[in-house]
């Protein structure tokens, strides 16, 4: 288990980067997707390299090419103010964001033999520090960096953005950015775009679609809520024997025609609602995070938008529906759900987030499942690319009942999806159950052997 490894980090004191060059004084409003609530917190992600020969100290240079694409990227240098009404901007005052310097007493074979490379890892807090006051939402950095050497030459990466700035394809471009720097580039090979109008309501604020993800929902107890019980947060690893597994749930034509994230995210769905064991009339939720990027026609987003570009769509069904239909009920809602998202649907939502003031998602009985296998693109020119890449937790925020998916390959070279899960300890154990008695059956069937 990560548990048993443990280690020591030191840390140098927290400093602020700044830009390297001079960037313009100006105030930069946010669009309505920025805005709301469920996206006003910090969140966390962390890459793992491996030494290399050629490569001279990570810090120096992963210090230098984050000031040279603020340059670029000079709104995260600011700090967020609110207005009338919530609404946000950023004032670009270049003071710059914050960045720690470590250096800690293991290498990355450790952490790979206590098969640690997965959230929760062990000693995150120290491997991305919260500085005192840091995760304000107003008035304080956009982001915060730490570069820690490990004793094999290699070194972890660790950073944490104020959401309403970006979401992870935002995110991606601009360690990208860095990453063009740190190998040499003189500018970014993707130029960043605000745009943030784009995303903005417009009179007269028409909502025309049904966003039932943020509805006012009255609460139903779940008679199993685990309350008062420790929260667990464990990582799953789903490969191609697993997912195969999966698909022999399903008749032949859907689980050809879904794609692995619709697949797995309706098998998580289920099986986390059996393992929670709610009231079995309790509405459960499924929230999916569909880019939106390629929906917008009318007014498209440059290819360098790096602001929320994302909607929330739901599937909805209850306990006893989910539960107890087979796994096609599931996927079936889901792929319905990720399907409603067009550009009517976003304009709506845009309007919406308006007239609503700036909501946040509805989560109870809610399952939020984010597909962020983007972050395993992220080289460090001669590190070359992580051997993770994604979010440092099970669970998001103050919400535990979110996954973020990241792509992931075993030591064997088995290749596959990283799913973080956060449950009570008893619906944990019974979702570990869930699982084994799936797989367990299906190997079984099939002489031990995917198709």
């Amino acid at each position: 288990m990560s548990g048993s490894l443990t280690f020591k980090v030191h840390r140098q004191k927290p400093e602020l980067i700044s830009p390297a060059k001079p960037t313009p004084r100006e105030i930069k409003l946010l669009s309505d997707i920025d805005e709301q609530e469920g996206l006003r917190f910090h969140i966390p992600t962390i890459f793992f390299y491996r030494h290399s020969t050629k490569a001279s100290d990570p810090v120096a240079g992963i210090r230098r090419a984050l000031a040279e694409t603020l340059v670029y990227y000079y709104p995260f240098a600011g700090r967020l103010r609110e207005g009338p009404n919530r609404k946000l901007s950023v004032d670009c005052t270049g003071e710059g964001v914050l960045f720690i310097e470590a250096v800690a007493n293991v290498t990355l074979v450790e952490f790979e033999e206590k098969d640690a490379l997965k959230p929760p890892f062990p000693c995150f807090e120290e491997l991305l520090f919260d500085v005192e006051g840091s995760t304000e939402v107003l008035n304080t950095p956009l982001m915060l960096m730490q570069v820690t050497r490990l004793k094999c030459g290699g070194f972890i990466f660790a950073t944490r953005i104020n959401h309403a700035m970006s979401d992870a394809a935002g995110l991606s471009l601009f360690l990208k950015t860095m990453c063009d720097f740190a190998q040499g580039y003189q500018a970014p090979t993707v130029a960043p775009v605000w745009q943030r109008h784009h995303l903005s309501a417009r009179i007269p604020f028409l909502v025309s679609h049904v966003h039932r993800e943020y509805d006012e929902m009255p609460v139903i107890s779940m008679e199993n809520d685990g309350k008062g019980e420790n929260m667990v947060g464990r990582s799953f690893f789903f490969g191609h024997r697993e997912m195969s597994a999966i698909r022999r749930l399903l008749p032949l034509n859907l689980a050809n025609s879904s794609t692995d994230m619709e697949t797995l995210t309706s098998f998580l769905w289920r099986d986390r609602t059996i393992a929670i064991r709610p009231n079995p009339n309790k509405e459960m939720r499924l929230i999916l995070i569909v880019n939106a990027r390629n929906k917008l026609k009318t007014a498209p987003l440059s290819p360098g938008y790096y602001g929320n570009a994302f909607a929330f769509p739901v599937a909805i069904a209850r306990a006893r529906e989910l539960t107890e239909k087979p796994l096609e009920f599931a996927l079936r809602l889901a792929k319905e759900a990720k399907s409603s998202v067009t550009e009517g649907y976003m304009r709506s939502l845009v309007n919406l987030m308006v007239t609503k003031g700036r909501p946040s998602f509805s989560s109870d009985g809610a399952y939020l499942v984010s597909d962020v296998r983007i972050f395993a693109d992220i080289g460090f020119g001669i590190w070359g690319k992580p051997v993770y890449g994604g979010i440092g937790t099970a669970g998001v925020a103050d919400f535990p009942g979110a996954s973020c998916c990241v792509s992931a390959e075993k030591i064997n070279g088995e290749k596959g999806i990283i799913v973080p899960v956060c449950l009570p300890e008893k619906a944990m154990q019974r979702f570990v159950k869930e699982l084994e008695a799936v797989f367990s059956s299906q190997f079984s069937s099939n002489g031990g052997k995917a198709p």
